[in-house]
């Protein structure tokens, strides 16, 4: 059940990093280019989505070791706090409100004064996908066992070091890039948070160089995500065979048709950040790790880590379904 969870996980979010790739590299590219290129192979999403996925994703995939793909995790880590840097400095190169023209024809709203009043809760039929998203964004659960293999010393206490070193980074760079984002653009977000910036600065040399840099992290995290995938899928099928390159290319080549597949005919990001959020992701990090407590813990139940690991069950299980339902609801309505 959890080499399932943590597969259906996994493939969410590769698909979902693939989806970014598909639909913003054509207009980064279309933003450097002067002239009419309508019906270019190089403009179409599509087109160069599958390019890399054979020329890039699957080939560094296929390693077989973790390790070596730290170098590139590290290089996205950087070109990310490029994007929250740019997000800060761009916050006072957008004005509030924004001229008429732009908030008509791009953002649909007013250019009120009360548009630029920061609150600090704001609710609307969008906020349901508040939780699955951050569920979904902090979950790193799956690389644990991949990432323990394989460091210099393994020792529980080194891997708690690595695991709340990266946890902190990676909620510093969400937490000042969604600040000075929701700063910038107010309740008006876009689920994409760059497409705002595109659309008011469309020529903007840092803009279009945050763009490529981030493009450039999120092809270079797929690879990563693709060992949990593919050893849970493994351990699922074939636990019991030895390690044969051929089974190991054929796995990684199936998730990889798998996950383009999603990535070319899902809409809309926010589709697969909602349900494996509400879904996978709340499992993995809220529903499991408080089962697996209570079964495995010799303590009374009534201890405080006991209760702890109760709580944050139910938790799980509440907003996971409450989360889907209402995802659900909202499609039905649309």
């Amino acid at each position: 059940m959890v080499a399932g969870t943590i597969l259906i996980q996994n493939i969410g979010a590769m698909s979902s990093y693939l989806l970014i790739i598909k639909t913003e590299l054509p207009a980064t590219i279309s933003e450097f280019l002067s002239g009419d290129h309508t019906g270019s192979w190089y403009l179409d999403g599509q087109t160069l989505l599958i390019i890399i996925c054979v020329g890039i994703v699957f080939p560094l995939a296929l390693l077989p070791k973790i390790g070596f793909l730290g170098y590139t995790s590290s290089l996205s880590f950087f070109f990310m706090v490029f994007f929250a840097l740019v997000t800060v400095i761009k916050k006072w190169s957008i004005p509030c409100p924004v001229p008429l023209i732009y908030a008509e024809q791009y953002f649909q709203i007013s250019n009120a004064t009360d548009d630029c009043k920061p609150k600090l809760f704001h609710f609307s039929k969008e906020s349901v996908y508040a939780i699955p998203t951050m569920a979904f964004s902090f979950l790193c659960h799956t690389s644990i066992l991949p990432i323990y293999c394989e460091l210099q010393s393994p020792s529980k206490k080194r891997m708690q070091n690595a695991t709340h070193t990266a946890i902190a980074l990676s909620f510093l760079i969400y937490f000042i890039s969604a600040l000075f984002g929701y700063l910038t653009f107010y309740d008006k977000v876009a689920s994409e948070l760059l497409q705002g910036y595109s659309i008011y600065l469309p020529r903007d040399v840092v803009i279009l160089t945050v763009k490529l840099c981030i493009l450039f992290a999120v092809l270079l995290t797929v690879p990563l995500i693709h060992f949990p995938a593919r050893k849970a899928l493994m351990m699922m099928f074939f636990s019991n065979f030895p390690f044969s390159w051929i089974c190991h290319s054929l796995i990684t080549l199936a998730l990889n048709i798998i996950i383009v597949l999603l990535a070319l005919y899902v809409p809309d990001i926010r589709n697969i950040f909602g349900v494996v959020g509400s879904s996978t992701s709340a499992c993995l990090i809220f529903v499991f790790p408080g089962l697996f407590y209570l079964k495995l813990s010799r303590e009374d139940f009534l201890s405080w880590k006991k209760l702890g690991a109760f709580v944050l069950l139910i938790f799980g299980i509440l907003v996971g379904n409450f989360s889907l339902a209402l995802i659900i609801f909202n499609w039905i309505n649309k």
